[in-house]
């Protein structure tokens, strides 16, 4: 991936105005979680009167879902899991536009796409004459009817595209240009294909503080001040000052989507989650030496160190104090916008506080 965009002068401001009033909103969808931020993720059944679960039986009821239509397509799971989770970011970012009653499944299919582009009725649930003007939607669960809001049904009409390109990755990539036309979504449904299957659940939404807690940093909310060094711009993350060499670590299970030198973030590092975050660190004093563009990552795992790298040519580091720049962007589809990180940072803090004095209390 190349660079987050900044922004600058007048523009930035203004963009930077927008991005913020989506902090508010995507920080509570980090704190509820995957499970309980909607209605809508809490549906088991396509029967409206379903009652909210748990969020661990909403996951085993989506991935028992995976599991029924994988078996009939030969999709495998995590590619199913992989779409109907990116399709759910989508909705997060363009809840009125992709709009929907509640159900399990995060997939959204255009009208026109699911009945055909020339169907002259809109509202055709009837297989035969939805295949003849071309449209998606397809009857998943034999009841005769092909329903744009029926779990099983939107399932089985995404696995009924992407079938016929074959079973390989290359194929599976290449059916997903296919469908999206869009290479942004391709790249993203691969990543979270690739977590889903390594990890082998859908529970992958644990986060870590980004430094070891404790007494050796200290932060404080720096977003969207003034940065002129290369140009007018704002400051598009939070800076945690700590010494050379404090271990840095992933905030999240993600992919490794980015590695290596920028003049403005020195050595940077930057990792994809399944909310379509883009998590960024920079200003590293170096890599762990395992770490390399495309792999997986965990909650904790030490990605590199603390350092102050920047602002120059390759290498040159000294012209601040040491501090880990963190920073998180959204993606909405299309282009991806930045937004203030701190609530995210003292809550996940304050969550890992409390989890070692759990585990202190409880040892003998």
């Amino acid at each position: 991936m190349k660079e987050p965009r900044r922004k600058s002068g007048r523009l930035g401001m203004k963009r930077h105005f927008s991005a913020a009033l989506l902090t508010a909103f995507t920080a509570a969808s980090y704190f509820w979680g995957p499970g309980c931020a909607t209605a809508e993720e809490a549906i088991l059944t396509d029967t409206p009167t379903a009652a909210q679960t748990k969020e661990d039986d909403v996951f085993a009821s989506r991935k028992m879902l995976y599991d029924r239509i994988s078996a009939v397509t030969q999709v495998p799971w995590y590619r199913l899991a992989a779409i109907d989770q990116y399709e759910r970011t989508l909705t997060r970012v363009h809840p009125k536009d992709r709009k929907h009653p509640e159900r399990l499944t995060g997939i959204f299919v255009p009208t026109t796409a699911w009945t055909g582009p020339l169907n002259p009725n809109q509202e055709d649930t009837y297989p035969p004459t939805i295949e003849m003007f071309s449209g998606l939607g397809r009857d998943g669960d034999g009841d005769g009817k092909a329903d744009p809001n029926n779990n099983t049904d939107l399932l089985y009409s995404i696995s009924a595209k992407l079938k016929p390109y074959g079973h390989s990755k290359d194929d599976f990539a290449i059916g997903l240009w296919s469908y999206y036309q869009n290479g942004r979504a391709v790249q993203r449904v691969m990543q979270y294909s690739k977590l889903y299957e390594t990890f082998g659940k859908l529970e992958l939404f644990a986060h870590a503080f980004p430094l070891p807690v404790g007494n050796n940093y200290s932060y404080r909310s720096t977003y969207g001040m003034g940065r002129s060094w290369g140009g007018k711009r704002i400051h598009e993350g939070t800076d945690l000052f700590a010494g050379y060499g404090v271990p840095v670590r992933s905030t999240c299970y993600g992919v490794v989507e980015l590695k290596g030198w920028n003049k403005y973030g020195g050595w940077r590092i930057g990792i994809r989650d399944l909310n379509n975050h883009y998590h960024y660190y920079a200003h590293l004093q170096g890599f762990d030496k395992g770490i390399k563009s495309g792999d997986v990552v965990t909650p904790g795992q030490t990605i590199g160190w603390v350092g102050s790298s920047g602002y120059g040519k390759p290498g040159t580091q000294g012209k601040f104090p040491p501090h880990l720049h963190y920073g998180i962007y959204r993606d909405t589809g299309l282009s991806e916008w930045s937004f203030d990180p701190y609530p995210l940072l003292k809550h996940w803090e304050n969550e890992e506080r409390q989890s070692l004095r759990k585990n202190k209390k409880a040892r003998p």
